[in-house]
């Protein structure tokens, strides 16, 4: 490890490990772009083994500078489909605002997309502004909350997997033409039969969507088992008792604008998530935004949310390397442990 140490600051890098690890510049004049090469070693060595890189310290990259950083390992990057929140396009190049929701809101750990069964493999967060108070990015270590999920209720999961449905619009949740990045229903039809999810047009012309999904997956390269779904976030009980009442009132269940059930269709318990909601919350790993700062994850090893925030703040996404639990299925390397 001295000598990787050794050559990261020959090549104008430090390293201070920790989860996440953090790159920093030995030159705060030094952009992402005049060492990458050496950013590059550090991500091919360590992110499938640490699931999560800050690179800090450096100059700022610019929202441009950031798209061509996150682009430059390779992948295309990806639009943002089937989406649960609302986010705007930044560029033309697959750089998106973060989920756009009320500052006074936390948003809870979750893995990108992991209520459907394509993800991306990569994500990136740049911090553009960093807000005058909260406004941070927890992580955990998605290994770490599959071994802290009690066995009983993970096999439970694991076997029955899950059944994510969702109705569009109405003024309670993100539209139909949003998600789907179309006004088209033919388009949408076609987009669900192809990615296996049910959809039925209701008599009002709305839409509603059902899909089977995994509760945890298997990394396709390091063999590592990761609690990987949004159970906790799209269960009505997520919700405050309140809007509850006030949705099963006014819509009934079968309308709830998004809930999850087992994957034959079985109720799930609320008791159940609020266990999982609790070894989520002992899982998250909290640091300090500044501005100019980049995070990368890998997205099945390592879960994100967002704190609370006051003041302006603004942090943009990226995401790459698109994968679907069908062509991971067919990859099972030996299991590994990085406790």
């Amino acid at each position: 490890m001295d000598a990787v140490i050794e050559q990261a600051e020959a090549a104008g890098l430090s390293l201070r490990e920790g989860f996440p690890l953090t790159v920093q510049s030995t030159d705060r004049q030094h952009s992402l772009e005049q060492v990458f090469g050496a950013i590059r070693d550090q991500v091919d060595r360590r992110l499938e083994r640490d699931g999560a890189i800050l690179f800090s310290g450096f100059a700022d990259p610019g929202v441009d500078g950031f798209q061509a950083f996150a682009a430059a390992f390779g992948h295309p990057l990806l639009s943002y489909e089937f989406g649960s929140t609302p986010r705007s396009q930044v560029t033309g190049g697959g750089v998106y605002t973060s989920t756009e929701y009320p500052a006074y809101r936390s948003i809870p750990l979750h893995n990108e997309q992991a209520y459907t069964t394509e993800w991306p493999m990569r994500i990136w967060f740049y911090c553009a502004q960093a807000a005058e108070e909260g406004g941070e990015t927890p992580i955990a270590d998605s290994r770490r909350i599959y071994r802290r999920v009690d066995p009983a209720l993970r096999r439970r999961f694991e076997e029955k997997g899950l059944r994510y449905v969702r109705n569009y619009g109405n003024g309670l949740d993100v539209d139909w033409q949003q998600v789907f990045n179309t006004d088209d229903p033919a388009a949408v039809e076609a987009y669900c039969r192809q990615h296996r999810i049910d959809c039925l047009w209701k008599d009002d012309g709305t839409l509603r969507t059902s899909q089977r999904c995994q509760a945890v997956a298997c990394h396709p390269r390091t063999g590592d088992r990761v609690w990987f779904n949004q159970a906790h976030l799209f269960h009505v009980s997520a919700l405050d008792p309140e809007m509850q009442e006030v949705l099963f009132e006014t819509v009934g269940e079968a309308d709830l604008p998004r809930n999850v059930y087992y994957g034959d269709g079985a109720p799930l318990e609320g008791s159940a998530l609020d266990e999982i909601r609790g070894v989520l919350d002992e899982s998250r790993i909290v640091f300090p935004w500044q501005t100019g700062d980049v995070l990368m994850l890998d997205n099945m090893l390592t879960a994100h949310s967002r704190q609370p925030f006051k003041g302006p703040r603004k942090v943009v996404v990226a995401m790459a390397e698109g994968v679907s639990l069908e062509s991971i299925a067919q990859t099972t390397p030996q299991e590994v442990s990085h406790d």
